[in-house]
């Protein structure tokens, strides 16, 4: 029997299947140092855990809005206009179960079939995914090295065109770690506006930056707000994962859009995640900034080390919780190589080339790990790339 077209495309992200072999290994008795998933290995911070066992055991556990609690949807815009210099409406808030509801169904409430949607390469592999789904046609802008990982804009001045319906944008990045620069921001913004076109800005890794800076969000641009779709949630600044608790900041007419495929798909987010999503917001943030500073410290061994390795070098990322370092001084595929090191050197990471053609000549690698890990993958990666 023939399947529907929208989703012959689909392919499984290249996390997941990594993970899968390397378990696989650790299976038949290898020991495996994992820094293939785009996971905090921190736990859930105890307040939060405890207001979410407060919520089940109070009985908090029945449906709410689909777009979500107003407790939670008034913190969300408070602390997001406070955040990012914007005046957010709690009405302007929609609340998923993780954030990619907040990816897919605003692309689906916009993109029509035909229309071009520019995304960045490499980039989170959703997003190819998703603008397909909605019957859009994927148009790939390269992140430059050279350039921090941001935007090439001469390519994205020239694909732009009246087929342009929404561009993506994902600062601090997966893989890269790259933050986009004002000044870039600035550019995509005027160009907005010139050929009337959305913005989705994928935030999840906001508060993950590094050395005292913060990621602008092309929010705050004058005359931006009212054409762009903030992604946003509590997996990796909380590190709530499995709780699974995203949400999207849009103009009202879409947030009542995208609230009516959440009604009529997921219903509604599960309430008692959701309490624990307020204390998240309004409780103590410290325990964010100690993450982010220990983040910041691995992230300066794992830099150094991987450029003490021939064939390797590797920018030092001002955001989120990965490296993306040049392999191609190794004269070996991102492929073969990623293959290498898992099965040699016991490290399973990820190859560049699964986020996107441009990400080929890469690799990618989660520094969401221990420092001994760290220490100790690095080591054995360059044992076998000596050999």
């Amino acid at each position: 029997m023939a399947y529907a077209q929208r989703t012959t495309h689909l392919r499984p992200e290249g996390a997941y299947q990594v993970l899968a072999k390397a378990n696989q290994l650790e299976a038949a008795g290898r020991k495996i140092i994992h820094f293939e998933i785009g996971q905090p290995d921190f736990e859930t911070f105890p307040n939060v855990s405890m207001a979410g066992i407060r919520a089940i055991s109070q009985g908090r556990t029945r449906y709410t809005s689909p777009s979500g609690m107003p407790s939670l949807c008034e913190a969300i815009a408070e602390d997001c206009g406070r955040r990012r210099g914007i005046q957010v409406d709690p009405a302007q808030v929609v609340v998923g179960p993780g954030a990619k509801p907040a990816l897919f169904f605003p692309t689906l409430a916009l993109v029509e079939p035909g229309d071009e949607v520019i995304y960045p390469d490499p980039g989170f592999p959703t997003y190819e995914a998703m603008i397909r789904v909605a019957g859009g046609v994927p148009v790939a802008v390269p992140l430059l090295e050279e350039n921090s990982f941001s935007f090439d804009l001469q390519a994205f001045d020239k694909l732009v065109n009246q087929r342009t319906k929404l561009v993506i944008l994902n600062s601090p990045g997966n893989p890269t770690g790259g933050v986009m620069p004002l000044a870039d921001l600035e550019h995509i913004a005027q160009k907005a506006m010139e050929e009337d076109f959305w913005v989705m800005s994928d935030e999840i890794y906001a508060r993950i930056a590094y050395d005292g800076l913060a990621a602008p969000s092309i929010s705050s641009i004058p005359g931006m707000q009212a054409r762009t779709i903030i992604v946003d949630g509590f997996s990796k600044t909380y590190a709530m994962t499995g709780w699974r608790l995203g949400y999207g900041i849009m103009p009202r007419g879409l947030a009542d859009s995208v609230g009516l495929l959440l009604t009529h798909s997921i219903g509604s987010t599960a309430m008692f995640t959701q309490y624990a999503g307020v204390e998240a917001v309004l409780g103590q943030q410290e325990q964010v900034e100690a993450m982010v500073a220990e983040y910041q410290r691995r992230r300066d061994v794992i830099v150094a080390g991987l450029n003490s390795i021939p064939g390797i070098r590797c920018q030092k990322p001002r955001g989120a919780f990965y490296v993306f370092p040049n392999i191609t001084g190794t004269g070996l595929g991102s492929n073969e190589l990623a293959n290498l090191i898992l099965e040699k050197a016991g490290v399973a990471l990820l190859p560049g080339s699964s986020f996107g053609e441009f990400g080929e000549g890469y690799l990618r690698i989660s520094y969401a790990n221990t420092l001994e890990n760290i220490e100790r993958g690095l080591e054995q990666i360059r044992s076998v790339l000596k050999t």
